[in-house]
């Protein structure tokens, strides 16, 4: 199974989440990852999503996606040719000597904290899914009380901007 992830303009219209969700969900495909935000411009929004399947299954997510109407353009994030980021929100219990301990590994991973109780410290780090990952097998030796992650969003490396597809 391979992983792709695509970078997808959208008109920014009521409903165009749903039709593009109703997609995957109507041909039984997953999606690993979904973020959607607005652009520089108010009417286009970016789509973020990480889908896996085989080479035929992604090649049909990627042409059932053109057909749609509100799709501007989609451009495949490839590794080393694109910026992936993730944000991730956990909060772990830290009482006592686990309190250094749980700072130390944030301090490692360029992680801020966000928030400080009694028992408790929030902890909010951006990068790859990969260093994300880590971060989080590093903290399960605590207790982590809850966990949020973003998902995936991107931007392919370069000089190309929106302009490029849509006349202002």
């Amino acid at each position: 199974m391979k992983r792709m992830v695509l970078s997808i303009l959208v008109e920014n219209t009521a409903g165009v989440l749903s039709r593009v969700a109703g997609l995957f969900s109507r041909r039984g495909y997953n999606i690993d990852s979904l973020t959607v935000g607005e652009t520089q411009n108010p009417t286009i929004s970016r789509m973020t999503v990480m889908v896996h399947g085989d080479d035929q299954i992604l090649d049909q997510i990627r042409k059932q996606l053109q057909k749609l109407e509100d799709v501007i353009e989609i451009t495949e994030l490839v590794r080393g040719e694109s910026v992936t980021r993730e944000l991730i929100l956990v909060q772990v219990s830290a009482e006592g000597e686990d309190r250094q301990a749980i700072i130390s590994i944030a301090d490692i991973f360029r992680a801020k904290i966000v928030d400080v109780a009694i028992d408790s410290l929030m902890i909010e780090l951006t990068g790859t899914q990969n260093k994300i990952d880590a971060f989080i097998k590093l903290l399960e030796q605590y207790t982590i009380k809850e966990l949020v992650r973003t998902g995936i969003t991107g931007l392919p490396r370069g000089s190309g901007d929106i302009s490029d597809f849509i006349d202002y």
